[in-house]
């Protein structure tokens, strides 16, 4: 699809946009907003957020630029700019650089705004058109790949169809007429049985996982990008990993260990931590920075993967 067939085909102009960008930074949003097909209600500059948002205005479509704003003018404006378009119900598109994805990440919930790092051109034409569709998905995935909910929906269908043939092959051990051996043998392949408390994992099991994920990359990559992507299991293994070495991770270095783009992982950090997966915590010697952890659930849930894994791999060997 072009960009003029995209903006043709989603774009809504029934809420103009606001712009909010420094005049040095403002003209890749106004030509996304033009080629969006959206008509700008008017650009403020970020020192102007705290008391602007307040003059009426029709409920318009939120655009920012925070790349080139300085840290503290970003900190007075982040969070009033994000309480306007919730009690507004309005969107919020963020564009900003890599060098302030932890700033950006610690001063707002994540799940409530579209956040564009370091977007190209096209990234938020994208935002723009999605975010005045009423009937959009609420998480895009980047370059026209399938939305984070289409993938989590495969990936719930793939689960239930292997505990679906793993309870049939169950089911055919003792049923009459089966090979009675021969299926219990695959069955136990699956089956690391009941995990207990006591089984200590150590934190290089868990990096050795992750070696041999980034390995795949090495000798596959040559067949296209994205073919191994998993961001949501790679940040699992991560966090899991800094939690048995009793490590902080920051939001910049989850979306490095996520091996995607940062919008995209930012997403999934925001899906994940809505499903109970992560917990965010500030970090009390920088404001402007936030720590991810595995919620209590999750970590138990990856220590029990990780033993059953290591009973699995013993008796294959």
């Amino acid at each position: 699809m072009t960009t003029s067939g995209l903006a043709t085909g989603y774009a809504t102009t029934t809420r103009p946009v606001l712009l909010i960008a420094e005049a040095s930074m403002a003209s890749d949003a106004e030509q996304a907003i033009a080629r969006a097909g959206s008509r700008m209600l008017r650009r403020i500059g970020w020192a102007d957020v705290p008391h602007r948002l307040a003059e009426p205005m029709l409920a318009p479509l939120l655009m920012a630029e925070a790349r080139g704003v300085a840290a503290d003018v970003l900190d007075l404006a982040l969070a009033r700019l994000e309480g306007f378009a919730v009690a507004l119900d309005v969107p919020l598109i963020l564009s900003f650089g890599r060098d302030q994805l932890d700033q950006v990440a610690a001063a707002l919930s994540l799940a409530e705004v579209t956040l564009l790092c370091d977007p190209e051109p096209f990234d938020r034409i994208l935002a723009l058109a999605m975010a005045g569709h009423p009937h959009g998905p609420p998480m895009l995935s980047d370059s026209l790949r399938e939305n984070d909910g289409v993938r989590l929906q495969r990936l719930n269908d793939e689960v239930a169809r292997i505990a679906e043939i793993l309870a049939r092959l169950a089911r055919a051990d003792h049923g009459p007429g089966g090979d009675a051996y021969d299926l219990a043998d695959r069955h136990r392949g699956y089956d690391a049985g009941p995990t207990s408390g006591g089984e200590p994992v150590e934190p290089t099991e868990v990096r050795r996982l992750i070696q041999l994920r980034r390995l795949r990359g090495k000798f596959f990559g040559g067949f296209g990008q994205g073919l191994f992507e998993d961001p949501a299991w790679d940040m699992l293994l991560d966090l899991y990993a800094a939690e048995l070495e009793d490590r902080q991770v920051s939001v910049s270095s989850l979306c490095i260990a996520a091996a995607v783009a940062p919008t995209t992982a930012l997403r999934w950090i925001a899906k994940m931590t809505d499903l109970g997966l992560l917990a965010r915590h500030p970090d009390p010697a920088d404001r402007r920075r936030a720590f991810m952890a595995l919620s209590r659930r999750a970590s138990e849930a990856m220590r029990n993967y990780m033993v059953a894994a290591r009973r699995v791999e013993g008796s294959l060997g």
